[in-house]
């Protein structure tokens, strides 16, 4: 009889706080440093994350990512790469702009994106269904590439919200039951050439 497909394992993980986090500033594709608060919060999720076996990380190489995962990585001394793929939503020419600055100044605009579900698109940026296709993308290489493997994805809550809610058949869509809370360890899995959720919110770091 055929042996059983190799699962691999992905642990999904946003960044730490950031100084443009806690101005409610967006970040996009830019970027903005781990405050104090982040950098303590990051080495300490490095200890709860411990408590797992992790093969590799694997990163976006944003800066906000790279020193999360790095300090995280203190503790777990696993092999560590980084995929662009994995960048945050590009928000365009809303990037840098606090958000209660475009509820007020746009909303007219960001309400009627928010209707478009997958296709919201800020202004000169990227839409939510390109956000998916690339991190699935990425996941799905490093399925074959670490096959077997369980890996830790240090990413963006942008990204982590597209991989989960289009593996739930959500349509990111304002009025959704919440699905997701910040600050959580999340477990995808992929096997058969399919990547599928097997544990949403499985570990509070906060």
């Amino acid at each position: 009889m055929p042996s059983e497909a190799a699962i691999t394992r992905f642990g999904l993980v946003r960044h730490a706080e950031t100084f443009w986090n806690r101005e409610r500033r967006i970040q996009g594709q830019s970027d903005s440093p781990l405050t104090a608060k982040g950098k303590k919060d990051a080495d300490n999720w490095g200890q709860q994350l411990s408590r797992f076996s992790w093969d590799c990380i694997l990163m976006s190489d944003a800066g906000r990512a790279v020193e999360t995962a790095t300090r995280i990585n203190h503790h777990l001394q696993a092999p560590i790469d980084s995929d662009p793929r994995l960048r945050e939503q590009d928000w365009g020419r809303w990037t840098g702009q606090i958000i209660t600055q475009i509820e007020t100044e746009a909303s007219n605009r960001l309400q009627t994106k928010h209707k478009t579900g997958w296709q919201f698109c800020p202004p000169g940026g990227e839409d939510r269904l390109s956000v998916w296709q690339r991190s699935h993308s990425a996941l799905a290489e490093a399925a074959v590439r670490w096959r077997g493997d369980t890996i830790l994805i240090v990413t963006h809550e942008g990204v982590v919200k597209s991989l989960i809610y289009h593996l739930s058949g959500r349509n990111f869509l304002q009025g959704e039951p919440t699905l997701i809370k910040s600050y959580n360890l999340h477990w995808l899995i992929f096997s058969n050439n399919a990547l599928r959720i097997e544990k949403i919110n499985a570990l509070a770091l906060l």
